[in-house]
């Protein structure tokens, strides 16, 4: 069966600016574009685009697909702007459940706080005895109360582990404050496992794929896979709901904790909507939780510099262990000093010919390590919602003289560095206009000014990044990311011309048609 689509502004990406006027599809593949007299003969099917605009599928290069369903049915705490606004959301919360279940809340940041004050053990306690676990928005730190704490068997004697922090007052007592590696003392003693446990990653899990496909996006980029169990877990809610009921892609990025377990496993994926993606590396935190690792110290703490999470013997042995089965890495780096570390070893220990590394979020870079990037087959994977997010605070944070080598996007973009685009969802709103938004304008819509406006992006580049470049971050560009014979049939197709009108105009765009391998999962034309 071979459809058609025509009747709209139909950008290839190929070039700037290039359109074709109709695109035939056969077995998820685009097998012609051209012109719509000589191709609508061939056809078996037409799809009217109704004067839409069209463009290769959307790709989100960074998420947390399985979270961002959870954030979708958890008490959403981003919305305050107090702790005592923070403490009355989580009181509401908690008279809505059973009071022997756990209260799980997503989102606080106490930078969004006119005194940065978040609230206390006590404060927590008093609302419930049931276990209390509050993700900041980073999900670099969590907020826990007393009986969550006291079910981890953490104890004002428990030392912080490695690559981690317990946070206590003067005192020596806890905050129910856990950074990094920590925070996994309170995160595994929640139950994750049972059939009623998978059911549930399913049922998260499909209200993230229905969320995306009608954002406009054919796949994503997530790591899931460490997080819920053992990993066959949330493998078992993408591989049933994907093979029965969805039409969608998805590279999963295996964290290390589990990597050599999956390969061994030789897991069935589902040929290009499930594939194995690159082994996934934490080396530092955020720079929101003062976890990022720096190579100064942050400008509001001279005695803190962040967190190097291992040490660089143990990030060459998780290196290693990626090549030895002929993988990629995929490092989370934010602060300059995770950046040296991870280039250090990608130095010595490169990827096979033909794959690219990726650096997650990138956020400092000085012109060394750019320079550095650029003899390396990398591709930073950037989140532009960072910057209206942090900024103003970041400058208090990083102190000004260091604003110049954050979040260097064009930069990057001026030296042919690859960049994909994607959000962290659920760290950060997992629509793909407001990254694009963000990458070109470098501020809120309701701000006056942009951040750091030499920085911006095209409208091109940006949403290059959403189409070709997250096919280079997997290294496949030979077949994704364009609107070009040969390719597969993904596309993401709005009710406007993105590439006109006012940046804000971008905001109020809506995905009319969302199309994975030739099949349209998301329709509101004709409605």
């Amino acid at each position: 069966m071979k459809k058609l689509w025509y009747g709209g502004t139909i950008y290839s990406m190929i070039h700037e600016n290039e359109t074709v006027e109709a695109v035939l599809v056969e077995a998820g593949r685009i097998i012609e574009t051209g012109n719509y007299a000589d191709l609508a003969p061939l056809a078996d099917e037409k799809v009217d685009l109704q004067g839409a605009a069209m463009y290769p599928g959307f790709v989100d290069s960074h998420l947390h697909m399985i979270k961002q369903g959870e954030k979708l049915v958890r008490l959403d705490l981003s919305a305050a702007t107090s702790k005592n606004e923070m403490l009355e959301m989580i009181k509401q919360a908690a008279e809505q459940l059973p009071l022997d279940e756990w209260l799980f809340g997503e989102g606080w940041n106490e930078h969004n706080f006119l005194n940065q004050e978040i609230p206390s053990l006590k404060e927590l306690d008093a609302i419930r005895k049931a276990p209390i676990v509050l993700m900041r928005v980073c999900h670099h730190a969590i907020l826990a109360n007393s009986s969550a704490i006291a079910a981890s068997g953490i104890t004002n004697q428990t030392t912080s582990p490695s690559g981690g922090k317990i946070e206590r007052n003067e005192q020596g007592e806890l905050t129910g404050v856990f950074y990094e590696q920590a925070m996994s003392l309170i995160t595994d003693t929640i139950p994750k496992s049972g059939e009623a446990y998978v059911m549930y990653l399913k049922k998260v899990l499909n209200l993230a794929i229905n969320q995306m496909t009608s954002l406009g996006l054919t796949g994503g980029h997530t790591e899931d896979m460490a997080y819920f169990g053992d990993f066959m877990n949330p493998f078992r809610a993408f591989k049933e709901l994907i093979s029965k009921q969805h039409h969608f892609k998805v590279n999963l990025l295996r964290h290390h904790d589990v990597f050599e377990a999956m390969v061994e496993a030789d897991l069935p994926y589902e040929d290009s909507f499930i594939e194995a993606g690159a082994m996934k590396i934490f080396l530092d935190g955020s720079l929101g939780a003062a976890t990022a690792a720096l190579t100064e110290p942050y400008a509001d703490d001279a005695k803190n510099k962040g967190l190097l999470i291992y040490s660089d013997e143990e990030v060459i042995e998780m290196v290693k262990l990626a090549r030895k089965y002929h993988t990629p890495v995929a490092i989370h780096v934010i602060g300059d000093a995770a950046a040296e570390q991870a280039l250090r070893v990608l130095e010595a220990y490169p990827v096979a010919a033909g794959k690219r590394d990726r650096l997650i979020h990138g956020s400092v870079l000085k012109e060394n390590l750019i320079e550095r990037i650029k003899q390396l087959p990398l591709v930073i994977d950037i989140q532009p919602a960072f910057v209206p997010s942090d900024f103003p605070w970041i400058i208090d944070v990083l102190g000004s003289a260091r604003l110049n080598t954050t979040y260097p996007w064009k930069t990057l973009l001026d030296a042919d560095i690859y960049l994909a685009a994607g959000t962290d969802a659920p760290i950060e709103d997992i629509d793909p206009l407001k990254t694009i938004y963000a990458a070109i304008e470098r501020k809120e819509p309701s701000d006056l000014f942009s951040h750091q406006p030499d920085q911006k992006v095209s409208r091109y580049q940006a949403i290059q990044m959403y189409t070709l470049g997250s096919a280079q971050a997997i290294s496949q560009e030979a077949v994704r990311g364009l609107i070009k014979q040969g390719y597969e049939a993904d596309f993401s197709i709005f009710d406007r011309d993105l590439f006109t009108g006012r940046p804000e105009e971008l905001l109020q765009a809506k995905a009319v048609q969302t199309v994975v391998a030739g099949e349209i999962v998301y329709n509101q034309l004709n409605q």
